[in-house]
């Protein structure tokens, strides 16, 4: 009995077609039938429908205010005692020293301007809305820094993470879990436009 070789030819090999979770939405797809001259508008449609989603954990900033081009120098008093309620008297002569709020907010004038906070994604880390972010250009951004960066064309402020791929992350600070991380994937385009260095609210 001559013996005979089957080579089998077509069906599924192990490690072909597209790796799952590799696409854009970066998990499994299911086929769908649609009339040919509909997927311009289920393409769009879905574009939007990311573009929305997106959105809604950016909190988008568009307010910018630059600092004055010379800015006053206003220095008042630095009390060295603890304060639990009221305000300590000069006369305890606690006065440790004088403090001018250019200096304390602005390292670099001509790369610093501020943003005012508009959403609630960052309020775990005291930024609420209406505060003012110093944003500073000059610094060198690492991760962990509150960055002020675009994404998609949008301005937002969260804290710069990296995920297990290496891309890079936006991080909400909002424990109520109503805001997702933004997630830096192929095709969305993204910069770090500065760090942010500090805040300043008022009451009245």
């Amino acid at each position: 009995m001559n013996s005979i070789n089957c080579n089998k030819h077509g069906g599924l090999r192990e490690g072909a077609g597209r790796r799952l979770g590799s696409g854009k939405f970066r998990e499994p797809t299911s086929v769908l039938r649609i009339p040919k001259s509909q997927a311009p508008v289920i393409k769009d449609f879905l574009a939007s429908y990311q573009r929305k989603k997106l959105s809604n954990s950016l909190d988008p900033v568009t307010d910018f205010e630059l600092p004055s081009v010379i800015p006053s120098t206003i220095e008042l008093p630095m009390f060295s005692s603890k304060v639990s309620a009221g305000f300590p008297s000069p006369a305890d002569d606690h006065i440790e020293k004088r403090l001018d709020p250019n200096d304390f907010l602005i390292d670099q004038k001509d790369a610093t301007f501020f943003v005012t906070i508009q959403g609630q994604s960052m309020i775990d880390v005291g930024l609420l809305p209406g505060d003012k972010a110093v944003v500073d250009r000059s610094k060198k951004v690492n991760i962990g820094d509150i960055v002020l960066a675009v994404v998609d064309g949008e301005f937002t402020i969260k804290t710069l993470a990296r995920s297990q791929d290496g891309n890079a992350r936006l991080l909400p600070a909002n424990s109520s879990g109503s805001y997702s991380p933004i997630e830096i994937k192929d095709g969305v385009s993204f910069e770090v436009w500065g760090v942010v260095i500090g805040s300043f609210r008022r009451f009245r």
